[in-house]
C-alpha cells in the first residue's frame, strides 16, 4: 500500500463525508459516484471504503471524542473542516499503526485543499489537543516500570 493511495483515498473520503452529511446517502450509495470519476482511479480502494463506512458509523463517538478540544459547537463548524475533523479523529483512534503526526499533516494538507482560507489552523490545534488526550490516555493504561 502506497501512501500516495491512502492519501487520495483520505482525500475522496472527506468528499463522500460531506456528501453524506448533506444527503444522508449510505455509503453504498456515494461509492458508485467515486468510482466512476476519472480522479479515484490510483485510490486504495479498500481504505477508502472502511472510512466511508466506518466513520458514519461512529459519528457520535467520534464527536464525543473531539468535543473537549472544540472552541464552540461541533454543528457550527464549517462542513467540510467537520468532515476532516472526524476522518483525522477515527484514524487517531482506530489506526494505531498511523503516526499522530501523519493523521494531523494529513489533515492539515486536506483542509488547505478543501477547508475555509485559515480552516487548516483550527483543525491543526482541535487534532494537536486530541492528539495529545489519547497519548496520555494510553500512557495512563501502561503499567509502572
Amino acid at each position: 500500500m502506497s501512501s500516495g493511495s491512502r492519501h487520495l483515498a483520505r482525500r475522496s473520503a472527506v468528499q463522500a463525508l460531506y456528501q453524506w452529511e448533506l444527503t444522508g446517502q449510505s455509503a453504498a450509495e456515494i461509492e458508485p459516484g467515486f468510482i466512476s470519476d476519472d480522479a479515484y482511479s490510483g485510490v486504495n480502494r479498500d481504505y477508502f471504503l472502511q472510512l466511508i463506512e466506518n466513520i458514519p458509523g461512529n459519528c457520535a463517538s467520534l464527536d464525543e471524542c473531539l468535543g473537549p478540544c472544540l472552541s464552540r459547537e461541533l454543528d457550527s463548524l464549517d462542513p467540510v473542516e467537520r468532515s476532516i475533523l472526524r476522518l483525522a479523529t477515527y484514524e487517531l483512534l482506530h489506526e494505531p499503526k498511523i503516526p499522530h503526526k501523519v493523521v494531523l499533516n494529513e489533515a492539515v494538507e486536506l483542509c488547505r485543499i478543501f477547508g475555509s482560507e485559515e480552516g487548516y489552523r483550527f483543525v491543526n490545534g482541535v487534532l494537536d489537543c486530541l492528539s495529545k488526550q489519547i497519548q496520555q490516555g494510553k500512557e495512563s493504561r501502561l503499567p509502572a516500570g
